[in-house]
């Protein structure tokens, strides 16, 4: 059986693994991530490789990566918290480096792709993937593999406009990442009790609310009302057959109870749509990204 080095790089460390081609997992590890140095970087990674090769005789190396991927050249356009991986050639290193072939996809991707799959969505062809932390993110999903878009923008979904305010300056637009993100309760909660953003996080809200705060309990609300009005809008403008919905927040037993009642309220009132959104929690976590890439791999 083939097996593959797989790296998740991150912001704060790179985790790798090897794994079969039936999504196995044979070994783990993880390293700091070097944010700034290229070298460093890319010398951590090919010492990984090395091992790997040595050691488990592997056919090839997947990467998961934060930014705008060139999956077709393998480089890292736009920005992350790490600047020194946006701009050289990973696939072309690797290949001179140590005669490997490597494949490479954004981790929003990757993460769908791992439920795509051995996970939430292996029985589907078309899946509409959202995350939700400290904005909104996600993949779209047609025929089992990534819909990128002309510019590499398909599934960000949180550049969605969900609420116009006209103001003595002109219009104030609120997307999805604004009011339907937990970084987006964050801070309208914070705002509303006069507080910096440093001084809350989301659990901290829900307990507050569990406890009786007034504040925390209508933003959660106005959050879940928000969501729900997202996922609306997905189902219309893509017609998936179901949307998956990641992040931290998604491991919250009432999570998906919650979206489905407002739900309810919005398909009561919007009777012309008869298309009511399937909607699931995804089934992998912080393996879904070492996945992803790896079936991104097996994919080309």
């Amino acid at each position: 059986m083939k097996k593959y080095l797989v790296f998740d790089i991150g912001g704060s460390s790179v985790k790798h693994a090897i794994i079969t081609e039936k999504g196995e997992f044979i070994e783990k590890g993880s390293y700091k991530s070097e944010r700034h140095n290229f070298d460093i970087f890319i010398n951590k990674m090919l010492e990984v490789s090395r091992k790997a090769k040595e050691e488990h005789n592997i056919s090839g190396v997947a990467v998961s990566a934060p930014g705008s991927v060139d999956s077709e050249e393998g480089t890292i356009g736009g920005s992350s918290a790490l600047p020194c991986i946006h701009g050289p050639n990973f696939k072309k290193i690797f290949k001179e480096e140590l005669g490997l072939t490597l494949e490479i996809e954004n981790d929003a991707n990757s993460a769908a792709l791992g439920e795509v799959w051995l996970g939430g969505a292996k029985d589907n062809k078309d899946v509409a993937f959202v995350v939700c932390g400290t904005g909104i993110g996600g993949a779209i999903i047609k025929d089992r593999k990534i819909h990128k878009g002309t510019h590499m923008h398909g599934g960000e979904f949180g550049y969605m406009i969900l609420e116009s305010i006209k103001t003595e300056e002109g219009v104030e637009f609120k997307t999805w990442s604004d009011i339907g993100s937990t970084g987006g309760l964050l801070r309208t909660v914070a705002k509303r009790k006069g507080l910096s953003s440093e001084e809350l996080d989301g659990k901290k809200i829900f307990e507050l609310a569990e406890q009786g705060d007034e504040i925390c309990k209508e933003e959660i609300n106005n959050f879940y009302f928000n969501v729900a009005k997202g996922l609306f809008n997905i189902q219309y403008i893509y017609d998936p057959e179901k949307i998956l919905i990641g992040g931290a927040i998604s491991s919250r037993e009432d999570f998906i109870d919650k979206i489905n009642e407002n739900m309810d309220l919005l398909m009561k009132t919007m009777t012309h749509a008869k298309v009511r959104p399937v909607i699931e929690k995804c089934q992998y976590g912080n393996d879904a990204n070492l996945l992803g890439a790896l079936f991104h791999y097996l994919q080309r």
